[in-house]
């Protein structure tokens, strides 16, 4: 998912501990439901169900995640998507497609008893779907967590707000939040902790990239940002075969991006893209507000619809009401 900017960006990433983080965060919902959904599954890949087999895992991370936020000092504000433009289609239907493959292997390494393939398949398969959007949305109101529909994409809406200052930062794991224009992207935040990556558990950690910073240390604008995205392939775009975000940040250096573009996607006009980064639709119209949870809400949605523990459900949600650090979460309300 998003730009495969990692190589160029990996100097300009800072550790950032969680005492630097208080404040309002806007958050990729998409980009943090689906990371809820792919890491909280059991070994063999299943995901948290209730006892009629729908998914619960999204609901667990963002109560749980949010609770410890909150206990942290951050406001969260959710992101969603709004309609996606045309030219992410074909990104859409191939992601639809591996997923869908995804699905079978995972039910094929299941019947062989291979836990680990199993694992491997069954995150590849991950899809948020309306019904993980409506649960969640479903919980956050009940949560008092505002949230908004963009009118587009949700990182350019969340970068617009970052940007506006309405927010300290983005939290996704994408890049693409970068070439949005947000002034500040914080990853792995919504993952943080212990994970299994590649057979071995690591521990992951939140980690700052400053848009500034990035574009002083490449000496290039965020207009030419976008046109190193364009060459390695975005979700609008499949970029030049061969050519990765080294290689794009050489040739966008030395001015060499058009002639490129000619030379190997003659039919293509970067255009088009370019514009969706640099003039996405967002709106000014949205209200940041929290307030105390619904707890008894809470619990009857999470515990008596879909089965989660009320002991467990009950001693998170103390986190709203304890003080974090030396300020009572009653400052929030």
């Amino acid at each position: 998912m998003g730009v495969a900017l990692r190589d160029i960006v990996l100097d300009y990433k800072s550790p950032v501990s969680w005492d630097a983080l208080s404040g309002i965060a806007a958050i990729d919902a998409s980009n943090a439901l689906y990371q809820f959904l792919t890491i909280i599954r059991q070994p063999d890949g299943t995901p948290l169900m209730d006892r009629r087999g729908r998914v619960t895992s999204h609901l667990s991370g963002i109560l749980f995640r949010m609770v410890n936020f909150m206990e942290k000092g951050i406001r969260p504000v959710f992101v969603f998507d709004g309609m996606p433009v045309g030219l992410k289609q074909a990104t859409i239907e191939q992601r639809r497609k591996i997923r869908s493959e995804a699905g079978e292997r995972w039910k094929e390494a299941l019947e062989r008893g291979d836990q680990e393939e199993a694992y491997k398949q069954a995150r590849a398969s991950t899809r948020v779907d309306a019904e993980v959007i409506r649960t969640s949305q479903e919980l956050l109101r009940l949560m008092k967590i505002p949230y908004l529909q963009a009118p587009g994409e949700g990182e350019a809406q969340a970068a617009h707000m970052a940007a506006k200052g309405d927010v300290r930062y983005v939290v996704s794991q994408d890049y693409d939040t970068l070439l949005f224009g947000a002034p500040s992207l914080i990853r792995n935040l919504t993952v943080s902790g212990k994970r299994k990556i590649h057979g071995r558990t690591v521990t992951v950690t939140p980690e700052r990239i400053v848009l500034a910073d990035l574009l002083g240390g490449i000496h290039l604008t965020r207009e030419q940002l976008v046109e190193i995205g364009i060459l390695v392939g975005t979700d609008f775009n499949d970029g030049v075969t061969g050519v990765g975000a080294k290689t794009a940040l050489k040739i966008v250096q030395k001015g060499d991006f058009v002639q490129k573009i000619r030379e190997k996607l003659p039919d293509f006009d970067p255009d088009p893209v370019r514009d969706i980064f640099l003039h996405p639709p967002v709106t000014d119209s949205y209200e940041l507000a929290w307030g105390r949870p619904d707890v008894e809400g809470i619990v009857q949605l999470l515990c008596g619809t879909y089965d989660f523990s009320e002991e467990r459900v009950r001693k998170a949600l103390e986190g709203f009401t304890v003080k974090a650090g030396q300020r009572s979460l009653d400052a929030w309300f």
